[in-house]
């Protein structure tokens, strides 16, 4: 309990009226407040730009952890929480009310005995982090003088690898590196955090962990929904900054990255920044053979008329952005050669999956292939979301007189029981920012790297624009990124 009394501090919620806030921050924090994770001495301050009191404010947030939480609201339980949050109005484009923010969390100091350590969290558009974050300084709300100040942000980190830089120096004048969390939900998932344990905890993968039994790798992380109300960001982001430069450069460097010395969290961190200083350059050339754009067009699915993307809210009739994207890539080093990685994201696809591939090699055409006209390869497959699980394929006899081989599968899911009930992403990630763990968190180093990779196909796409193929909803995205495999002997994995 000593360690839960040592986290006291005040949160600090820019977008307290925002999508984000309710439907994750919000039901997280009453989570860890049901698990006893939070201190007595903790209070919650939503910083919004709508005209609301604390209880009305309070009862719109008990609707939504009615909602979107895993412990329904008890009312012991919620009694004790409400009376930690409050609500306060300001227009973060005006300096203003940053006077006004500052006696306030003077106040909530005294009142909750929060000493002065506080989170800022931006849940807010990525246009106004440099304004609110010039204006902590400016008002002296994180000196780091006897308490501690973080800043929790979120994605995208920048456009591109200057946008970042420039965004990086805004927040570096005021928070130093360990004090700054890029929060990527991704990483707060349980099949992440579990990609380590898998390789670095069973002999039996890690010693053939490389090129030389590996036939390929590939990662796929695709969605159901189309862009939503999100056509505006969308348009200046498309699938590759969205989701290619986070999310799946995180997971390619923690399925490739070297183990580490130990398990602290700059050894984990670095050894994911080599994976990433180890990609090949995206030349031009190699951009137009292998990546693929694809964009959903419209179409009727279980009887329901769908937009295409150029019919979306906020989208041109014109648009070229893509929602879709495919690549093939290679990790120069030792361990993974020649051997190829393929990535694919996409949005309107037949189903909400992330996961991840391992396709070991196959066995030469003798004995058992003679009689069974080619056998399956070795499969393992990571499942991150919504299935959390690890699943594994390998051949074995059928029964019966004959030696008919068939493919044997092993199912592990951890969170297919309707009694499980494990925390969020956003619990875990939240309660890391609390005890000053940054180790699920992307460093500036490793956001740097990632743009730059990016950067170079952006740069390509300049250049001499690709194609851009259109596909239908609940389909795989267009052919030919069947083709980008197709041509290699090999195919996608749809499991």
């Amino acid at each position: 309990m000593d360690e839960i009394k040592d986290l006291a501090c005040a949160m600090v919620i820019f977008g307290g009226t925002g999508d984000l806030t309710h439907r994750k921050l919000i039901p997280a924090l009453y989570n860890l407040n049901h698990d006893n994770k939070l201190s007595d001495d903790f209070a919650i301050v939503s910083v919004g730009r709508r005209d609301k009191t604390d209880e009305e404010y309070r009862n719109e947030l008990l609707e939504s952890v009615r909602k979107y939480s895993r412990f329904k609201p008890d009312n012991e339980k919620w009694k004790e929480f409400r009376q930690k949050i409050y609500y306060r109005k300001l227009d973060f484009s005006q300096d203003s009310g940053y006077t006004a923010l500052k006696a306030f969390l003077s106040s909530i100091d005294e009142k909750h005995m929060t000493k002065g350590n506080r989170i800022f969290y931006m849940a807010v558009a990525p246009e106004y982090f440099e304004g609110i974050v010039t204006s902590i300084k400016k008002y002296g709300m994180a000196t780091n003088i006897g308490s501690w100040q973080r800043l929790v942000i979120e994605k995208p980190f920048g456009r591109d690898l200057d946008t970042a830089r420039y965004l990086n120096k805004t927040i570096t004048d005021v928070f130093d590196e360990k004090d700054t969390y890029r929060i990527d939900h991704y990483l707060g998932k349980e099949m992440i955090q579990n990609i380590m344990v898998i390789r670095f905890a069973n002999s039996m993968f890690e010693n053939i962990w490389n090129s030389k039994y590996i036939d390929n790798i590939q990662i796929s992380s695709s969605e159901t929904v189309g862009v939503e109300n999100r056509g505006g960001y969308y348009e200046k982001s498309g699938a590759l900054r969205d989701m290619m430069q986070n999310h799946m450069l995180q997971l390619l460097s923690l399925i490739a990255m070297e183990p580490p010395v130990n398990l602290d969290t700059e050894a984990i961190r670095d050894e994911k920044v080599k994976v990433l200083r180890t990609l090949e350059i995206m030349s031009p050339e190699i951009v137009e053979q292998n990546i693929v754009r694809g964009q959903y067009g419209p179409g009727t699915v279980n009887g329901k008329a769908l937009p295409g993307y150029r019919q979306e809210e906020k989208v041109a009739g014109n648009s070229v952005t893509e929602t879709f994207i495919a690549l093939k890539l290679h990790v120069k080093n030792f361990r993974w050669g020649n051997m190829p990685f393929y990535l694919r994201t996409g949005k309107r696809m037949p189903e909400k999956t992330t996961e991840i591939v391992i396709q070991f090699n196959s066995l030469p055409d003798i004995l058992y292939f003679k009689n069974n006209g080619g056998l399956e390869p070795n499969l393992l497959v990571i499942r991150i979301q919504p299935k959390e699980g690890v699943y594994f394929q390998f051949n074995g006899k059928k029964p019966g007189t004959g030696t008919e081989v068939e493919s044997v599968k092993m199912d592990f899911c951890q969170n297919c029981e309707t009694i499980s009930n494990s925390p969020e992403a956003y619990e875990r990630l939240l309660y890391d920012v609390l005890r000053g763990d940054s180790t699920l968190f992307t460093r500036w180093d490793e956001i740097e790297t990632s743009w730059r990779f990016i950067d170079n196909i952006a740069k390509a796409w300049e250049s001499k624009v690709l194609d851009l193929h259109e596909y239908g909803p609940a389909t795989w995205g267009p052919e030919e990124a069947d083709m980008l495999l197709k041509r290699d002997n090999r195919k996608w994995w749809n499991l």
